[in-house]
């Protein structure tokens, strides 16, 4: 069995093993990763020789961990990384390459529209009906999009949302309310089978599958890293969050939304943004806690776009490709029957 983990902002790790008996065999480490002293290979190496192939992540760190020299030093990776790489391989997780692309950039959609074509593509992918998916969302109109565990009265104000003409829906996955103007924001959906992400933690596939755009964030000129468990941000502040759910079908929904030119006096009217919400966060205010892009790079929100576009394809190859018209429908249907109805947007009042 082989296995493949990019540790975000490190380096490759890579596994080669055999299952024998139900334990893991004939083990082997590697990878582009810096390991002192050089006897530290070998004694990873012997150290998961033996465990059990059921073993969890954490077992088999605990286990690499005590094997280390005490004056080992690791760059670039860690037990727990090696761990990840091993639970990869042995649940047979896919790589990005694996698969063939798709890079989508439609239209603009009324935000509800937004929530239901989230579900139908990640839906489509995991039933094998398209190919894995990165899509840029396009905005012309402002809405607020809480998160599906959120209550909508204490995360919104309704006078002032209405005052600012200000929708507000309701997503599938979890996480923390989304501002969004039109040309403020920079959002993008992932939809992937869950195989890429096999082996992962919930934390540890976040930032997996933002790698790439942190990349693309540093080739601009930002000081961009990821803070776990979802937040994308920079020594100057936050710039964005990312949510994620795992559909039935079979498939993987993340996306990230990237402040570009926010207006935070606005947001902290529209949002009710509590100051436990911030005490963690050592600022005085929320309008303070968001980074726009804008000003770190003063490129436009189109060029910050096309360099993402770039990136992503550069790293994992992809083909330019459109929402189909079935696709459109489906979502019309979903928007009808769930995300435009008050049942779904006050089923947390």
């Amino acid at each position: 069995m082989h296995g493949e983990y990019k540790v975000p902002g490190g380096k490759l790790v890579v596994v080669d093993l055999e299952v024998v008996g139900g334990a893991i065999a004939e083990f082997h480490l590697s990878g582009d990763f810096f390991l002192e002293p050089d006897s530290a290979l070998e004694a990873i190496d012997r150290a998961v020789n033996g465990l059990s192939a059921e073993a969890d992540a954490a077992t088999i760190a605990a286990a690499v961990k005590s094997a280390l020299p005490q004056d080992a030093i690791l760059l670039g990776f860690s037990p727990e990384a090696v761990a990840v790489a091993i639970r990869r391989s042995l649940a047979k997780a896919t790589s990005w390459r694996d698969y063939d692309w798709q890079l989508v950039h439609s239209k603009a959609v009324p935000p509800v529209m937004q929530m239901a074509l989230d579900e139908v593509l990640a839906t489509a992918v995991g039933e094998g009906h398209r190919q894995p998916t990165l899509r840029i969302w396009e905005w012309d109109e402002p809405a607020v999009v809480i998160g599906s565990f959120q209550s909508v009265k204490n995360e919104v104000d309704p006078v002032n949302a209405e005052k600012y003409g200000f929708d507000v829906v309701r997503r599938i996955s979890g996480g923390g309310a989304m501002f969004m103007e039109a040309g403020s924001v920079v959002t993008y959906s992932i939809y992937a089978p869950a195989d890429l992400v096999q082996g992962m933690s919930f934390a540890d596939s976040y930032a997996f599958l933002d790698e790439w755009a942190i990349v693309a964030l540093k080739s601009l000129g930002i000081d961009a890293f990821y803070q776990p468990l979802n937040d994308i941000t920079s020594p100057h502040g936050k710039i964005g969050g990312a949510a994620q759910k795992r559909l039935g079908s079979g498939a993987v929904l993340h996306h990230v939304t990237m402040s570009y030119d926010m207006d935070g006096q606005k947001m902290t009217e529209v949002l009710r943004i509590g100051r436990e919400k911030i005490s963690d966060k050592g600022i005085a205010s929320a309008a303070k806690r968001v980074d726009p892009l804008r000003s770190q790079t003063g490129l436009s929100r189109a060029e910050i776009i096309d360099q993402l576009k770039a990136t992503f394809t550069n790293l994992y190859g992809a083909t330019p490709g459109d929402i189909t018209p079935e696709e459109y429908a489906a979502a019309e249907k979903l928007v009808a029957e769930k995300f435009g109805t008050d049942a779904w947007l006050y089923r947390v009042p």
